[in-house]
């Protein structure tokens, strides 16, 4: 895979996965209890098709690595395994909310009926994201793959989740803002994430049309 294809395919499954995710999280908050077996199913489906296409972005981003710079192959492969470990423990979880949905014989709010999610959601999700993220923005940083402020970005957003990682400790009632499931350590670090994603994957393909100099021919397939 050349760099140009790399670029592309990176921003494109960046795109693909910032969409998923923006339209999953509203689902959320859409009933203030038990929400119906549609909305908690169709919002974990939405969440599957997000983590499918991160799978993709990951790949790609070290493929993008790769052929920018050979000598920072190893932070490609951190930003890989680390993001593919939050998708594994995030599908983990959906599967866990769906089961849990369909045995029973009533609405249930899985936020709070399956503790086995807890910390998946919250910190362990947060602690990989965060490593994932800094894998990412070192990798641009070093290599000049992007604009500055993706880097920068990827750095900050890495603090942040960082700080929700203690957020076992409080409790599980998803309406606090900071608790093993609260809507501040989910569903807008999920947010946050969704958009920075997009910004990312638009700026990726945007950079794809600018990688070779005038006169340089086009690469071949």
């Amino acid at each position: 895979m050349n760099e140009t294809v790399a670029r592309r395919v990176t921003g494109i499954a960046g795109i693909a996965t910032a969409a998923a995710l923006i339209v999953e999280v509203p689902l959320y908050f859409v009933y203030s209890g038990p929400p119906p077996d549609w909305n908690v199913l169709t919002r974990l489906l939405i969440g599957v098709f997000a983590l499918a296409f991160l799978i993709v972005f990951v790949t790609a981003f070290r493929e993008l690595v790769k052929a920018a710079d050979p000598a920072h192959e190893w932070v490609g492969t951190m930003a890989f395994a680390a993001g593919l470990v939050y998708t594994t423990v995030t599908l983990v979880s959906s599967g866990l909310e769906a089961g849990a949905v369909i045995a029973a014989d009533h609405p249930i709010d899985p936020t709070i009926a399956v503790s086995g999610t807890y910390i998946l959601y919250g910190s362990i999700s947060r602690l990989m994201l965060a490593l994932f993220l800094t894998a990412v923005g070192y990798g641009i940083s070093r290599t000049d793959l992007l604009p500055r402020w993706t880097g920068r970005s990827a750095f900050v957003l890495a603090g942040v989740n960082l700080l929700f990682v203690p957020s076992l400790f409080f409790g599980n009632t998803p309406a606090h803002f900071y608790a093993a499931n609260g809507w501040g350590t989910t569903a807008m670090m999920g947010a946050i994430l969704s958009y920075w994603l997009l910004a990312l994957g638009v700026s990726i393909c945007r950079s794809a049309t600018r990688r070779l100099p005038a006169g340089s021919p086009a690469p071949r397939h």
